[in-house]
């Protein structure tokens, strides 16, 4: 059931030149990729996507995500997590408020040191919102990237493709041009792991 080569080979190609009125259907796209996975692998990409979703965000989700079978979901919401304790500390600080309100799993926090706080923190002190918002969703990018390596078209590279794409949908009603540049960017990436892995065949 699950055909991973047979998805990435059949992910829309959209070029540099392309004009602002051709469609990018995020959720469409989604639903053609859950059509051709198992049962099992829609479940973890429904968790995933559920990671999305600023309601369910609460230290119940985290404690699974964290214990999740999964390793992207693993890696993805543990890094995800961090990014978020670091902001509301940044916020806390910065509006006098007290240490340690607002944060998801504190004990967490004890428990590991998070490297990348500086590279959030430099992100943080930008002074205009967009770049700030770039600025944090690059670094989750970078992760995406790094956590999906050592993946060649397995259920992790399809999933480092639907949190990019996550990514990217919330661009394109942010600033379009970003949004379909990241796009680009995702498509790209993505067939050049297919095409290496053709030629290593």
């Amino acid at each position: 059931m699950n055909n991973y080569e047979y998805i990435i080979a059949c992910l829309p190609v959209i070029s540099s030149t392309e004009g602002a009125g051709v469609s990018i259907d995020a959720s469409a796209l989604l639903d053609d990729i859950r059509s051709q996975c198992s049962g099992q692998d829609v479940k973890v990409i429904d968790f995933l996507c559920r990671g999305f979703d600023g309601s369910t965000l609460d230290e119940g989700f985290y404690q699974e995500a964290l214990k999740h079978k999964n390793r992207f979901i693993r890696e993805y919401f543990a890094y995800d997590l961090d990014i978020r304790n670091t902001k509301v500390e940044f916020l806390n600080t910065s509006l006098g408020r007290a240490a340690g309100l607002d944060i998801v799993l504190p004990e967490r926090l004890e428990e590991q040191v998070f490297d990348g706080r500086e590279e959030v923190d430099a992100v943080l002190c930008q002074d205009d919102i967009l770049t700030r918002e770039r600025g944090l969703d690059d670094l989750m990018w970078k992760k995406i990237d790094e956590i999906t390596s050592l993946d060649i078209l397995d259920l992790d590279l399809i999933l480092g493709f639907i949190a990019k794409l996550q990514i990217t949908d919330r661009w394109l009603k942010l600033d379009e041009a970003t949004g379909r540049e990241m796009f680009r960017k995702i498509v790209t990436g993505i067939r050049q792991t297919y095409d290496n892995k053709k030629n290593n065949i």
